[in-house]
C-alpha cells in the first residue's frame, strides 16, 4: 500500500527544486564565507542571496537575518539573548501557555536561574492567546513578550498584531515564533509589529538544520550571543556558516513566498476534505481548537474512546502525529491541549493531521480509509460499543 505522509508540521519533505540547488552548492561552494579571497567572496554572495529571500518571506530586511541551526536556536537566542544582558533590575518575560518547548523551556530556565521572572499568559478554549489576560500581565517591568504566530499542534492562529501592540505599549520587545506560519500564510514583519521572528527551513520544504532569527536593527542590538567565537552573523552567532544548507533555505523561502497563497488554498481544500471524510465515516469525531482561525494545512481531531498513540500505530502506512515532534514519547498528554482546558482523557484521544505541498486527494482518501479501519480496531480492542 502507498505510504502517505501527513506530518508536515513535524517536518516537510524536501522540495526537489531545493535539493537540486543544494546538490550544486555542495560541489561549487568551496571555502569559508568569512574569508576575503575569491572563494570566500563567492560563498558570501550566495549566503547574501539567501538572506534576501528569507527576509522577503517575512517582510523584513536582509541585514536583520541571523542564520541559526533552526528555530529552536533562534528562539533561545531571542529569549536568552534579550534577557542575559546584565540588567540591574530583574526583568520579566511573558509567554503564552501554548508555546513550543524551545520557548517554554528557555523561559523556564531563565526563571529558575534568576535571570528573569516568568509570566504565562492563558489561552482561550479555542487555543489562541487571551488578549485581556495578556494586557493584565504586560507592564513596564516586562522586557520581552513571546507569542507564536500559529500553534504547531492545533494550527490555531494567534492575534499577533494585538499582542505586539500590547507589548510595545509597555515598552517590551515582541518575539514571534513564526515557524509554522511562514510558507502557509503571508506574514509582514512590520505590519504585525514584530521585533524578532523565528523561522525554520525544514518546515517550508527546505533542508533540516537551518533556521533564522529575523530582527529589527534596534532589537538585534539588545541581544547577547549564545555562541562565542569568530563573530559571524553580526556577532550574534559565531561559527562557520552552513552554506549549502543556507542556500537550500533561501530557495525554499523564495518558493514559499511565491506559492504560499495558491498552495494554502489548495491544501485547505484537501484538509477540509479529510475532516469531512473522517466525520462522515467515523462516529464521534470532534474538532480541537477554533476551526475559524487556523492554518489551512492543519486539523487536530479527537476520536472519542480511541487512544491516540494506538491509533497512530494502527494507521500505518499513513503518518500522522499525536502532537509536536518535540514532545513525542511523553507519558503526559499534550501541554497545549491541557492549556486549552481540554480534559486529560480527551487530550489522549487527539490526533494532528498536517498536510502540505505534495499531499494529493488520493493521500487524503487513503488516510480517511485507514483512520476508519484503525478506529474500529482500537475501539474493539478497548471493548467500546461505539
Amino acid at each position: 500500500m502507498k505510504e502517505v505522509y501527513l506530518d508536515y508540521n513535524g517536518s516537510s519533505p524536501l522540495d526537489p527544486r531545493v535539493s537540486e540547488v543544494m546538490a550544486r552548492a555542495f560541489v561549487d561552494c568551496v571555502g569559508n564565507a568569512a574569508s576575503n579571497h575569491a572563494f570566500g567572496r563567492r560563498q558570501k554572495a550566495v549566503v547574501d542571496d539567501a538572506r534576501e529571500f528569507v527576509a522577503t518571506m517575512v517582510g523584513g530586511h536582509a541585514q536583520g537575518v541571523i542564520f541559526t541551526s533552526g528555530a529552536t536556536e533562534a528562539n533561545n537566542l531571542a529569549l536568552q539573548g534579550a534577557l542575559t544582558g546584565g540588567r540591574d533590575d530583574m526583568p520579566r518575560i511573558a509567554i503564552s501557555a501554548v508555546e513550543h518547548a524551545s520557548v517554554r523551556r528557555a523561559a523556564g530556565w531563565l526563571d529558575r536561574c534568576g535571570l528573569a521572572q516568568l509570566s504565562i499568559v492563558p489561552v482561550t478554549a479555542g487555543g489562541y492567546v487571551d488578549i485581556d489576560s495578556l494586557q493584565e500581565v504586560v507592564d513596564p517591568e516586562v522586557a520581552l513578550v513571546s507569542v507564536m504566530a500559529a500553534n504547531s499542534e492545533t494550527g490555531v492562529l494567534n492575534p499577533i498584531a494585538e499582542v505586539a501592540e500590547a507589548a510595545h505599549a509597555a515598552g517590551a520587545l515582541f518575539h514571534c515564533d513564526a515557524t509554522q506560519y511562514v510558507g502557509r500564510l503571508p506574514l509582514d514583519f512590520h505590519d504585525v509589529g514584530a521585533d524578532l521572528v523565528s523561522v525554520s527551513s525544514h518546515k517550508i520544504a527546505g533542508p533540516s538544520g537551518v533556521g533564522a532569527l529575523v530582527g529589527t536593527r534596534s532589537a538585534l542590538k539588545k541581544l547577547r550571543p549564545l555562541l562565542h567565537g569568530g563573530g559571524q552573523e553580526r556577532g550574534l552567532r559565531s561559527g562557520s556558516l552552513n552554506v549549502a544548507g543556507i542556500v537550500g533555505f533561501g530557495v525554499a523561502a523564495r518558493i514559499a513566498a511565491e506559492e504560499r497563497v495558491s498552495e494554502g488554498i489548495h491544501v485547505g481544500k484537501l484538509r477540509d476534505r479529510l475532516v469531512e471524510g473522517l466525520k462522515s465515516r467515523i462516529p464521534e469525531v470532534y474538532d480541537v481548537g477554533d476551526v475559524g482561525r487556523r492554518l489551512p494545512n492543519t486539523a487536530n481531531v479527537r476520536f472519542k474512546d480511541v487512544d491516540a498513540e494506538a491509533l497512530v500505530a494502527n494507521m500505518d502506512p499513513v503518518a500522522v502525529s499525536t502532537g509536536s515532534a518535540c514532545s513525542s514519547g511523553s507519558v503526559e498528554p499534550s501541554a497545549v491541549l491541557l492549556a486549552m482546558n481540554i480534559p486529560r482523557d480527551a487530550a489522549f484521544e487527539s490526533i494532528r493531521f498536517s498536510l502540505g505541498r505534495f499531499t494529493t486527494r488520493e493521500d487524503v482518501d487513503l488516510a480517511v480509509q485507514q483512520a476508519e479501519a484503525a478506529v474500529r480496531h482500537v475501539r474493539a480492542m478497548a471493548g467500546s460499543t461505539t
